[in-house]
């Protein structure tokens, strides 16, 4: 058995999973974010600890004689979390997370160095691990000079589970300290905010192995004393093990609480410019490329909000299928926006409001405002001479039928539906744990799951989508000169 750990910006899932790829047992368990200020957002690493801790006695609990059997674990992680260290192992401040843009200055002026996005492959957004440690090196001083050590959040799970300070290259790639394409460490782009190498974890690829269980967790928890734990996996990397793209031209759509297109490539081929993200995946030689919304499902979430109702009753209101596009034009920038816009500062809107539109109108302008964020990405990604012809349908979000036909037809591609099943990023994290075990070959453990059915574009509307895309798409620089 293998044990995949999904540490998430709400909440911690865990599964328990056969060499074969079938779910023992799950568990969840949630944890707070904190916003102190505007732009702001933290999390108390202490919580993903307890977290563990509470899914671990769930699976056990739940199938002791399945849970008794694990060989190995690893851990998929929400990136570019900054997790300060001193030289004792101590946290020195709540970690700084993903969508916390405070350090947008910082990032515009380490983007604007030489060489920084020559080495790393990427533009130096806000969100990223670099910056941050710059802003803090400004406005934190005394806490700045402790810093012995800065993990992302699935490193510092990692380092309580092992006693060691690892990372992967697919989590290392979303710092700014990476050379993407050499996959190690960068002197050049340490030194360039303030960091060293002995700042740093120690590298590993995903699917290899960082560690063993500690002696007294595996006791605790009534395992061998040999469990390995796997370098583990960013995310989204994680989630493409999960699904299987691991090739040229894999890829996936996902409907989460962000919105990515995601794309397996070969070789490293990236285009900063375009702020599609260019990182390297779990497995070794591989890499990929992804365009991120920031606000996907959140979007709809925020409407149910304004609204008083659920998520599920809005779309639901919709029916399966869609006609032809909303008129109203939803900007779904609610927290700036990464792909293609690189930008902390824009926020969203609806333009074209009428005194009769109601509840359901604004759902559709919501979903389709989306739907078009994210044909965005695909045409950033067509940029850097990505082949992204069909894709995998994952997130909650699909849950929503109409939603998925509309997303179809805006990219004017077919999405495929799994069955039902495990095959998000716990499940990668467990597909890694099996490969750095037992030494199995990543493209035999990281099959594609079977597809319940094919969602096509619907040909007859895919013009009118195509130019209420573009009069969407027009939106954006008139929006940006009044934020």
């Amino acid at each position: 058995m293998f044990l995949g750990l999904d540490l998430g910006t709400s909440g911690l899932r865990a599964l328990l999973v056969s060499s074969e790829g079938q779910v023992a047992a799950s568990a969840e368990f949630g944890y707070e974010v904190m916003h102190p200020n505007s732009g702001w957002s933290e999390q108390d690493p202490a919580n993903w600890i307890v977290a563990c801790e509470k899914c671990v006695a769930q699976l056990r609990d739940e199938n002791p004689d399945a849970f008794e059997q694990v060989l190995g674990l690893a851990v998929a992680g929400h990136m570019h979390g900054a997790t300060l260290l001193d030289d004792q192992d101590s946290v020195l401040r709540p970690c700084i997370l993903w969508n916390d843009t405070r350090s947008h200055e910082e990032a515009a002026a380490l983007d604007a160095v030489a060489e920084v996005r020559e080495l790393s492959g990427n533009i130096v957004f806000p969100g990223f691990t670099a910056p941050k440690l710059i802003w803090v090196a400004r406005h934190e001083p005394e806490t700045f000079a402790k810093v012995s050590k800065v993990l992302l959040p699935k490193d510092y799970l990692n380092l309580w589970l092992t006693g060691s300070h690892t990372s992967d290259m697919s989590d290392a790639a979303g710092t700014s300290w990476l050379d993407v394409s050499a996959r190690e460490w960068s002197d050049d782009l340490l030194r360039a905010s303030g960091m060293g190498r002995e700042n740093m974890p120690t590298l590993v690829e995903g699917s290899a192995c960082a560690g063993t269980l500690k002696p007294e967790l595996a006791k605790s928890w009534g395992l061998s004393n040999d469990v390995v734990v796997a370098g583990g996996a960013a995310d989204n990397a994680a989630a493409a093990c999960g699904v299987g793209a691991l090739a040229e031209g894999d890829g996936f759509i996902s409907l989460g609480t962000s919105g990515v297109l995601l794309v397996a490539r070969n070789s490293y081929a990236p285009m900063p410019a375009s702020a599609v993200h260019t990182f390297c995946h779990a497995v070794p030689d591989r890499w990929y490329q992804m365009g991120v919304i920031l606000a996907a499902t959140d979007s709809l979430n925020w409407l149910a909000r304004q609204l008083g109702r659920e998520a599920h009753e809005l779309t639901s209101a919709l029916g399966e299928s869609i006609d032809v596009p909303s008129t109203i034009h939803f900007l779904p920038y609610l927290s700036g926006e990464r792909t293609p816009h690189n930008d902390s500062q824009i926020r969203g809107a609806f333009i074209g409001l009428d005194i009769s539109h109601g509840p359901e109108d604004l759902s559709r302008a919501v979903l389709q405002g989306v739907a078009f964020a994210l044909r965005d990405s695909l045409e950033a990604l067509r940029v850097t001479g990505a082949q992204l012809n069909r894709a995998l349908a994952i997130g909650g979000g699909t849950g929503s039928a109409y939603w998925v036909e509309l997303c179809a037809t805006a990219l004017n591609m077919p999405l495929d539906l799994p069955e039902a099943g495990e095959f998000g990023a716990a499940m990668g994290a467990a597909r890694l744990a099996q490969c750095a075990a037992t030494g199995a070959d990543p493209e035999r453990v990281m099959q594609k799951p079977k597809i319940a059915r094919t969602v096509e574009p619907r040909k007859e509307l895919v013009e009118d989508f195509e130019a209420a895309y573009v009069r969407w798409r027009a939106a954006y620089p008139a929006l940006k000169e009044m934020s």
